[in-house]
């Protein structure tokens, strides 16, 4: 194995990484540092999270600084305001005998005066998030005619983000001399085609495989009826008592529930989700890293950035979405050499998209059996003992006391003592597995009547549909724009913001490529469908409307959009879904009677000069001709 001086890096450099412990080089750093140090090109650098891509890129960016330079030469952009701190933080730790260097961090939720106070010094390098850069761009706070260097950190985070037009805005106004170094943990299309776009005669360079998963990650499941998965992810908490883990959840109710039921049941936990203000956020995670918070709950887009030193689990409750999260999820674990296990509590439809990671990261998962509760009370009694056996005794402090203790315990057999002290440090995890309800393994060739009524169908179709399990409470929409259309996260929640009045609570979003998927409290479907229908998102016509039991749009349980009422509902039901068109006449046949009836209360409801009578409503052509509102209404 080489050393730092060895690929080239200087004596300050040095100097400072050793004052931080850095004694070898990491694999990844090994093999980007010279090159880096020795070309002017253009790199993408594949390995997974935790592998010591900050150091690989930090180093020979800081030393290929020019010290006769005035103004921002580099540029790190990261998708989380916590990363681009943690960025920012290593840079300058690595720059501490650099008298030239400085970096400083970007991100909303800080005063941007401030930090536009800050770039009238010089400022070499800026680590940003993409949306505060554009804003001090746009204020010409940052210049970047100096800029020699734009780095990608967390590539395709930031692009599943939705910030791949933020990005090509930056891109655009960078001089045409600068040289791009994007560092990634997975190679997706996206990333792929930001490389097409703006890098030149690139080199690629892979540490490990292409989107292979952590190499000391183990990779479990344990499948469970819907019912049963929070007392599954009970007993895996338990068995393992020394657990510093992160649990990954779909939605912000989720998390929050998840977390106030561990808190209930007597665990060190906390949520970390979008609902909570920054200073929430900043002292959860300072709460979760100095390890008095054992289990954090948290969403994806919520950890995205999260850098966490000696994770010992993952927790997936429940399977993401699209492979390059779990990839990104199990990889905060097992870093540093050190192992870790990503486990995922899933139910029986699941099993495919286990196989599906399986193959794209190279790693059989390990289909687990729940512990038994007699070996988690044997876990536990060996914590206990061993706490007890550990525990530092002041001798002057408790000195005073300890005639009294003397006294009070004179009459009591030792074992008795022992009983009872065990009995109070365990006892709880006695009580509950005395009565603990037996928790089954479904079949894993077809899903248990309780899944299915509990968690919906989610089949995939043969034209590559799907239905969701919708959360209880809320309304499944249908979208007809997806990533295709440049429809990602940040532009979904921007956009409904844009078109609703108010706040409007969102639930899962499920992004595919032509289309989408919102769930939306079951109280406000109807206003949203209305706020969205008719509008235009980048020169696109919007649908909206509920999906239907088999996920597709229904288009038919709300009245008729802004722009077209009563017309559409008369003769043309169709709905627009990866630029297809559904006639009429189809829609119409696949309607029921009391679909109409739903078709025609959202009609009346929009237009107020109508109202309601015992009569039943004549369905057919002359009646709806009939009822057609005159002229429409807002």
């Amino acid at each position: 194995m080489k050393t730092f001086e060895e690929l080239g890096v200087n004596e300050n450099i040095r100097h400072a990484i050793e004052d931080l412990g850095f004694e070898q080089p990491m694999p990844v750093q090994e093999e980007v540092i010279p090159y880096l140090l020795g070309n002017q090109d253009d790199v993408i650098a594949l390995a997974q999270t935790g592998t010591g891509k900050t150091a690989a890129y930090g180093l020979p960016l800081l030393q290929k600084l020019d010290p006769e330079v005035v103004g921002t030469q580099a540029i790190v952009l990261s998708p989380t305001r916590e990363l681009c701190n943690q960025i920012a933080d290593d840079l300058n730790s690595f720059a501490k005998y650099l008298d030239h260097a400085r970096v400083l961090p970007v991100y909303g939720g800080a005063s941007i005066m401030t930090q536009i106070h800050e770039l009238r010094h010089n400022v070499p390098i800026v680590a940003a998030t993409p949306g505060r850069m554009i804003d001090l761009m746009n204020r010409g706070a940052l210049k970047l005619e100096h800029v020699r260097t734009i780095i990608l950190d967390e590539a395709d985070e930031m692009l599943n983000m939705g910030f791949a037009d933020s990005i090509n805005a930056i891109f655009e106004k960078l001089p045409e001399n600068h040289i791009t170094w994007m560092f990634s943990a997975t190679m997706t299309k996206d990333v792929e085609k930001v490389a097409k776009n703006y890098l030149h005669n690139y080199k690629e360079i892979v540490v490990g495989s292409r989107n292979e998963g952590a190499e000391n990650v183990n990779h479990i499941y344990y499948m469970v009826n819907a019912r049963d998965k929070y007392l599954a992810l009970k007993r895996i908490v338990d068995f393992y008592p020394h657990i510093y883990a992160i649990i990954f959840c779909r939605t912000k109710r989720e998390t929050q529930e998840i977390a106030d039921k561990l808190i209930h049941d007597g665990y060190n936990a906390e949520a970390l989700h979008g609902d909570l203000s920054q200073d929430q956020r900043d002292l959860t995670m300072q709460k979760f890293r100095q390890h008095t918070t054992q289990l954090l709950v948290a969403t994806d887009v919520a950890a995205r950035g999260l850098d966490v030193e000696e994770l010992t689990h993952v927790i997936n409750f429940g399977l993401p979405d699209d492979i390059e999260s779990y990839t990104h999820r199990s990889g905060r674990t097992g870093r540093a050499g050190k192992k870790g296990t990503s486990i995922s509590i899933i139910h029986s439809r699941e099993k495919g998209k286990v196989r599906q990671i399986e193959k794209e990261i190279g790693k059989e998962f390990v289909d687990g059996t729940l512990p038994a509760p007699e070996e988690i009370c044997q876990k536990q009694l060996y914590k206990t003992m061993d706490d007890i056996m550990k525990t530092d005794v002041d001798e002057d402090l408790i000195a005073p006391y300890m005639d009294e203790i003397t006294r009070q315990f004179e009459f009591v057999d030792k074992e008795d003592i022992i009983k009872k002290m065990v009995t109070i440090t365990f006892g709880r995890f006695l009580n509950y597995y005395k009565n603990a309800p037996a928790i089954e393994k479904p079949s894993s060739s077809r899903p248990s009547r309780d899944e299915r009524r509990n968690e919906g169908s989610r089949s995939r179709t043969s034209r590559g549909r799907r239905s969701h399990d919708t959360e209880s409470g809320y309304t499944r929409l249908f979208i007809n724009l997806g990533k295709a259309d440049g429809f990602y996260p940040g532009e979904v929640m921007q956009y409904i913001n844009k078109n609703v009045h108010g706040r409007q609570e969102i639930g899962h979003i499920d992004l595919l490529s032509k289309f989408s998927y919102i769930e939306v409290p079951q109280g406000d479907a109807g206003k949203v469908m209305h706020a969205l229908d008719g509008t235009t998102f980048k020169g696109r016509e919007v649908r909206c409307n509920a999906a239907d039991e088999s996920g597709h749009g229904s288009g038919s349980s709300h009245g008729p959009s802004r722009h077209d009422h009563g017309d559409r509902r008369k003769k043309d039901y169709s709905r627009s879904r990866d630029n297809k068109k559904y006639s009429g006449d189809k829609h119409q046949d696949s309607n029921s009677n009391s679909e109409k009836k739903d078709d025609w209360r959202g009609l009346m409801n929009q237009s107020k000069g109508f109202k309601f009578s015992d009569k039943e409503p004549d369905f057919s052509e002359e009646g709806w001709a009939r009822r057609k509102p005159k002229k429409d209404k807002e």
